[in-house]
């Protein structure tokens, strides 16, 4: 499985088995937060065989047999937020290739035990990872006319974007973006209050695998 194919397999699971990550995956899971750590300055973290990241109430009725978890982090700076939530959607596609299944969570998780293991640095969220036991179902999805336009005869290369980010997961699965497009220029507009920043760096790294990064070029005006 390849990253675009991990886009339409992967969705939101909240309960695991509790079948350990062999060594070899947790290997190439840190070999790929090293990269993104170090090509965007973050300090993001994999944690295993702790089951900390949730209290004991959104364990029993949301977070069940969690006990892996990315720790989303990094030096706070104005876009920290969005830097975490380009390198979150890598790292759940990656994941879903190497047969992990994930969940996003941005506001569930025990801050004061994430905060520790954070140490310094800002901490949006963490990203549950592990065998599902399901698969999880497809997000309710708005339809492309409602989150994009484009000038003139749109190309197929937009159009692969915008269902790539129609496919990421935002937070409340609200899909708070708008994405116009003109030529090669491609811009994105995203309002979803505190989940804004995260919420972007999820939609344009979907944008891009599917639109493909060689086809366009962000702008923040036409």
């Amino acid at each position: 499985m390849d990253m675009k194919e991990a886009m339409y397999t992967r969705h939101t699971v909240r309960k695991y088995t509790d079948q350990a990550i062999p060594v070899e995956i947790v290997t190439l899971m840190n070999q790929r937060i090293d990269e993104n750590n170090r090509k965007y300055n973050l300090n993001i973290k994999l944690v295993t065989d702790d089951t900390s990241a949730f209290g004991v109430v959104a364990k029993l009725i949301l977070a069940k047999g969690i006990k892996n978890y990315l720790v989303l982090a990094g030096p706070p700076n104005k876009d920290i937020d969005e830097k975490l939530g380009y390198c979150s959607a890598d790292l759940m596609l990656y994941a879903q290739t190497l047969g992990l299944n994930t969940w996003y969570v941005g506001g569930t998780y025990n801050r004061k035990s994430i905060s520790k293991k954070a140490g310094e640095g800002r901490v949006i969220g963490v990203v549950a990872i592990g065998y599902g036991a399901t698969q999880g179902v497809p997000h309710k999805s708005k339809i492309p006319s409602k989150v994009s336009s484009y000038e003139g005869d749109m190309p197929d290369w937009f159009k692969n974007g915008i269902e790539a980010a129609l496919l990421a997961p935002t937070a409340l699965n609200k899909q708070a973006f708008y994405i116009t497009g003109k030529g090669n220029k491609v811009k994105i507009i995203c309002d979803n209050g505190i989940f804004t920043g995260v919420d972007l760096g999820i939609i344009k790294y979907h944008f891009e695998l599917g639109a493909g990064i060689e086809n366009f070029e962000w702008v923040t005006d036409f």
